[in-house]
């Protein structure tokens, strides 16, 4: 591409303009980032509120930290708006909008917005990088023909890679700077310049061949852990049929120290990739080869047993200790899909409850991140949590145990309670059942 000398100096100076388009957790996070090491960013997003708020300096996106947001607004480089035009002045462009499924299906629709919209001001020597996760294909068959429609030609006017996010909420040990970056590009050009510019943000990069090489690479990672929790999953209801602990067998077989990594059974999968990422393969896979990706098919279909599972074992516990579960007063703690994030995308903790709530059960729940719960006919407000609540409740069931709980004194007050986690202290376990 002409002019990539140029844009490639701009990078390692760190004076290369970036314009990130989506202003999610992945977004923002990258948007943060690049401002931090130097870099002139403009954030754009379609929804006018949050703009107004990061503008006046809220940080209203869950999964970003305060102190990374507070650090790069305090720097003046981070601005943010709903204008796809800034994009004309950008060296740099990072698509990173979501991609959910609809009925089952991949929606490309906000990347195709992002990219139809971005193509008329594309600037000439420009580096693009789709962020958002997807199947192998979509950057070169999906976004490169939007953006060509601008009339600015890959390879001949501007940049094309894919960079897939690898951020986890909520994970203090793992961020931005010191989880590497896997980089594909349509060209080596392409490859070599978008590692040049992600290695000014995080501590390693790792460049592959080809886009559809990184976009697998990032369905891989998460299929591989779904997968693994479906091991342990079933693992957990045969061990329940013969009266074996789970937990003491995992943590036996994590003694090993070579050929073995431990997963933790639960409620079931959440968030927004795990239940999600592994359909993008086996979507594609029947599509594009007509076979079905048969472990993967049947991992899901495991997990998604397990809220009905988790609901059944909680009826079983209270029938056990003389209550049905018809009238039963149960206490929820913890409903986002893991601990210390505020997200309940696809939580599999909702689930539980839903289906405690349809066998009669009288719901309540606490979450330190969560104010209400809407989901089918299940609409609750948070409780307070209190030794009161909690030797009142029937059954004070664990589902996400933040760690800002006291789960001593959950055991101490409570009547009985159901483990789904594996997280209380050995004392008191007499009265808690786990999963």
């Amino acid at each position: 591409m002409r002019g990539s000398t140029t844009l490639r100096r701009r990078i390692l100076r760190r004076e290369a303009r970036v314009c990130v388009v989506g202003q999610g957790y992945v977004g923002l996070s990258v948007a943060a980032g690049a401002a931090i090491a130097g870099m002139q960013v403009d954030g754009v997003d379609s929804d006018g509120q949050r703009v107004a708020a990061l503008t006046a300096g809220d940080n209203v996106v869950p999964g970003v930290a305060d102190a990374t947001f507070s650090m790069a607004s305090d720097t003046g480089r981070l601005a943010f708006g709903t204008d796809f035009s800034v994009a004309a002045a950008a060296d740099v462009v990072l698509i990173c909008v979501p991609t959910p499924l609809v009925d089952h299906r991949p929606d490309l629709s906000a990347v195709e917005s992002a990219a139809r919209a971005l193509a008329p001001h594309l600037r000439a020597g420009s580096l693009v990088v789709l962020e958002s996760t997807t199947y192998p294909g979509t950057t070169e068959q999906v976004v490169q023909p939007l953006l060509e429609a601008g009339g600015r030609k890959a390879r001949r006017d501007f940049l094309l890679a894919y960079s897939p996010e690898r951020i986890d909420p909520g994970n203090d040990k793992f961020g931005l700077h010191n989880t590497p970056r896997v980089v594909g590009g349509i060209t080596p050009e392409a490859t070599s310049v978008a590692a040049d510019f992600y290695a000014q943000l995080v501590d390693e990069v790792v460049p592959v061949s080809s886009c559809r090489a990184a976009e697998l690479a990032k369905l891989l990672e998460n299929t591989f852990r779904m997968v693994n929790i479906a091991l342990v999953n079933e693992l957990a209801m045969l061990c329940a049929d013969q009266g074996i602990d789970t937990w003491e067998v995992i943590r036996a077989a994590a003694s090993k120290p070579f050929g073995f990594m431990p997963f933790y059974p639960g409620p079931g999968v959440g968030g927004h990739c795990i239940p999600l990422d592994p359909t993008y393969l086996t979507w594609q896979s029947r599509r594009d080869t007509g076979k079905p990706y048969r472990l993967v098919e049947l991992a899901q279909d495991i997990n998604a047993q397990m809220p009905v599972y988790v609901a059944g074992r909680i009826v079983e516990t209270l029938n056990a200790n003389g209550r049905s579960v018809k009238g039963a007063s149960v206490l929820a703690l913890g409903v986002t899909y893991k601990p210390d994030v505020g997200d309940i995308r696809e939580s599999a903790a909702i689930e539980v409850i839903e289906h405690l709530h349809r066998k009669g059960a009288r719901i309540a729940f606490h979450d330190p991140y969560v104010s209400r719960v809407e989901s089918g006919g299940l609409r609750l407000r948070r409780s307070a949590l209190t030794a009161k609540a909690l030797a009142a409740a029937d059954c004070v069931v664990i589902l996400t145990p933040h760690s800002s709980y006291d789960l001593e004194e959950v055991v101490e007050r409570a009547q009985l309670v159901f483990d789904a986690r594996d997280a209380t202290p050995p004392p008191g376990r007499a009265k808690v059942v786990t999963l």
